[in-house]
């Protein structure tokens, strides 16, 4: 039987076959069953939301560890006050629940990747964090309740989201918005006409690397001593990467891993002196 199978391996197209199969079962099985669930028990066609593997948040930890010089064990506590925020939760379902986003939003709060610009703000207590691209303002409502955090242990800090739809950023709302607010239009207009140094900056707007360039390029002069760029298409593009190689900045990237989801996940390109 065994010579059997070994003749069969040197037949081309069984082996094609039998390869085919290895890669399929091994590596994409999973993901076939976690798309049928997802048809089946999500909402959303858009900005998808998930949970992080435990290891891949250990890894997210690490990499803001070695960046900001924290402790690992700190920021781990970071992402678990965030996810343990029963208030912050409460407040980002009840909303999506009196919106006419609910048809489109699944009622489980999932943070993935922002759970790093939660710690980011946490640990850094940036005076100014500005974000391009809101969306819902789930990334918003996340940061400003780091800021309110700050605030407790006497850290004052503002958000200030940027995005071209009207509509945008609803979860920003209560005592949330006492220290954020949304800028509605254009970007790269709303970057321009700023004045205040930027601590923290997010870019998650027009996905374009274009565009995206752009952004960098017109707040470099705002961006503090210590300033962070967190890239959320540094996935997609290199922009991110260029922009710090032309201006003596470090760059690290981080690739989300995604529990249960068969989306393969974004990353945070991260830029800093």
């Amino acid at each position: 039987m065994r010579r059997i199978l070994q003749l069969l391996k040197n037949v081309r197209s069984v082996n094609a076959l039998r390869r085919f199969n290895y890669a399929s079962k091994n590596y994409f099985f999973d993901k076939y069953l976690q798309m049928i669930r997802w048809v089946i028990n999500s909402k959303e066609d858009t900005n998808y939301t998930y949970h992080l593997t435990e290891e891949n948040l250990n890894y997210l930890a690490q990499t803001i560890a070695f960046i900001t010089k924290s402790n690992f064990s700190s920021i781990i506590g970071y992402f678990s006050e965030a996810q343990q925020n029963k208030e912050l939760i409460q407040h980002i379902q009840t909303t999506i629940q009196n919106s006419d986003q609910k048809k489109f939003t699944d009622k489980e709060v999932r943070f993935g990747r922002r759970l790093g610009w939660y710690a980011f703000v946490r640990i850094l207590k940036p005076k100014i964090v500005i974000e391009t691209g809101v969306d819902k303002g789930l990334g918003s409502v996340l940061i400003c309740s780091a800021l309110l955090e700050n605030k407790k242990e006497g850290f004052y800090g503002r958000y200030f989201g940027t995005d071209i739809n009207p509509k945008a950023g609803f979860l920003l709302t209560g005592k949330y918005k006492e220290v954020g607010e949304i800028l509605y239009g254009d970007s790269i207009d709303s970057l321009s006409g700023f004045k205040e140094n930027i601590d923290i900056f997010i870019n998650d707007s027009d996905h374009s690397s274009h565009y995206e360039y752009r952004e960098y390029n017109t707040v470099k002069p705002l961006l503090g001593e210590k300033g962070i760029i967190l890239g959320d298409n540094a996935h997609c593009t290199d922009q991110l990467s260029k922009f710090s190689l032309e201006n003596d900045r470090h760059f690290l990237y981080f690739q989300e891993k995604p529990k249960n989801h068969w989306y393969p996940g974004g990353g945070i390109g991260i830029s800093f002196k």
